[in-house]
């Protein structure tokens, strides 16, 4: 369960070439969440952690400002969420998180991703329940031991736990996000987080291998260049 962040792919991981899209991306996402929330990072802890993430993937401050400054005047863009579901190259399972304020024109883009890439767009729930909702956390560390230890003291629920190659992953219902980051942090004062997310993880992977993996890496790639497009799970793993 440990390599389940490694194969999973988000849009805005696969974009990091294409930094206007990443910033584009955060600053719609950081709208709406103010917008429904409000801007204040203290009171609204899902924007809190995403303006984190938006900071450690290096999204410019200016970027984010514009995005709060938007949320707090009144009217603005009339934003919804859509999510989609289906099978990719080799039979994958995928999972498609979209803010569209135009939800024809996002699932004609989505369907022809789809399409046009050996996969098929499946109804509501056709792949979701073999997905958990879940924090994770990733993090340099060789005892996992006293991690579970750390987070059983602070009366935790932890999924899994597991180090390989001298990082430490941790899996929990995504309700115990920020308890587990505080008592992480109070911990290791200095600890560094390579991920710390909210994320789809997959309950079983699939190897997707020869053709089926190039096809999969393009369908990706289609999917990350439609713009209302925010995140892409999946449960492939592909093999070198």
């Amino acid at each position: 369960m440990g390599r389940a962040y490694q194969n999973r792919k988000e849009s805005m991981a696969k974009t990091a070439g294409a930094k206007t899209k990443v910033y584009s991306k955060y600053g719609r996402e950081i709208y709406v969440c103010a917008k429904s929330g409000g801007t204040d990072p203290n009171g609204n802890l899902s924007l809190r952690r995403l303006m984190d993430n938006a900071k450690k993937d290096q999204v410019p401050t200016h970027v984010i400002e514009r995005a709060l400054e938007k949320a707090s005047g009144v009217g603005g863009e009339d934003y919804a969420t859509a999510r989609y579901e289906g099978f990719g190259p080799g039979g994958c399972m995928v999972i498609v998180d979209c803010l569209t304020d135009n939800s024809t024109r996002t699932f004609n883009d989505v369907r022809l991703c789809f399409t046009k890439n050996g996969s098929k767009l499946g109804g509501p729930g056709s792949v979701a329940h073999m997905f958990d909702h879940q924090a994770v956390f990733v993090f340099k560390g060789d005892d996992e031991d006293a991690v579970l230890e750390t987070l059983m003291m602070a009366d935790i629920d932890v999924s899994d736990i597991e180090c390989e190659d001298g990082m430490i992953t941790v899996l929990a219902p995504n309700t115990e996000f920020f308890k587990i980051k505080t008592a992480l942090t109070e911990a290791s004062p200095d600890i560094e987080f390579e991920v710390d997310d909210i994320s789809y993880e997959p309950q079983t992977l699939c190897s997707v291998s020869g053709e089926d993996a190039v096809t999969f890496e393009k369908f990706l790639d289609a999917l990350n260049d439609c713009d209302d497009v925010q995140k892409v799970y999946h449960n492939a793993e592909l093999d070198n």
